[in-house]
């Protein structure tokens, strides 16, 4: 008997025997997006990270290390670097920074190489950038009622970390892995932008509105 195999009779049992989960890949734009925000969260993380072991280089040597992004008594990266919120898990927390805009950098590369990834690797991403947006909005109430300083390179960070959020958030509603109502799913396929352009006006907002003029000060 042949043991020989038809295109036509693979085909059929690949099709028949086909019960893998079904795997997304996202546009060049999309992992565009990642790159580019992940990139400057990285960078802000960076230049965040290299200051906090200046000042802690100088502090050893009896001096002060005035961060460049210092301004003023409002803009003080200095001010933030040395707080007790800058170290909420116990180390810096831009070297948590360094690791996750890292990852994000990484899948926006896969993307732009059009890799595909299951429900459950969209989902683990969606859950980290919730974190991500979550963490960030806990800094951003400490830095302006509490430490009552603000960060420019925090800043840059939290911006891009915005921007993934509402992007993977939307990426995952329009291809139906977060289960929402008709019209929430046509509100992100039209108006994506719209949201991360409010929630960081919101937070402009809150910024001229604690400090005003004092930011130019």
């Amino acid at each position: 008997m042949s043991k020989t195999t038809t295109a036509s009779d693979s085909l059929s049992r690949d099709a028949g025997s086909d019960d893998s989960p079904r795997t997304v890949g996202g546009s060049r734009a999309f992992g565009l997006l990642l790159v580019i925000t992940g990139a400057a969260g990285l960078l802000a993380a960076w230049v965040i990270t290299l200051d906090k072991f200046k000042i802690l280089e100088y502090k050893v040597e009896g001096k002060t290390f005035t961060p460049g992004c210092s301004i003023n008594p409002v803009i003080s990266c200095g001010s933030i670097m040395e707080s007790k919120q800058a170290a909420a898990f116990g180390f810096p927390n831009p070297m948590l920074g360094l690791v996750c805009y890292g990852i994000v950098i990484c899948v926006g590369m896969s993307l732009l190489a059009r890799a595909r990834f299951p429900r459950w690797y969209w989902l683990t991403f969606n859950a980290g950038c919730l974190f991500g947006v979550g963490f960030v909005t806990w800094l951003m109430f400490q830095s302006l009622y509490r430490i009552n300083a603000l960060c420019l390179w925090c800043c840059l960070a939290w911006v891009a970390t915005i921007l993934m959020f509402w992007y993977v958030t939307s990426f995952n509603i329009r291809n139906d892995f977060l289960p929402v109502p008709r019209p929430v799913k046509t509100f992100f396929e039209d108006f994506t932008w719209a949201l991360p352009v409010v929630h960081i006006g919101i937070i402009a907002v809150l910024i001229f509105t604690r400090w005003g003029d004092a930011l130019w000060a």
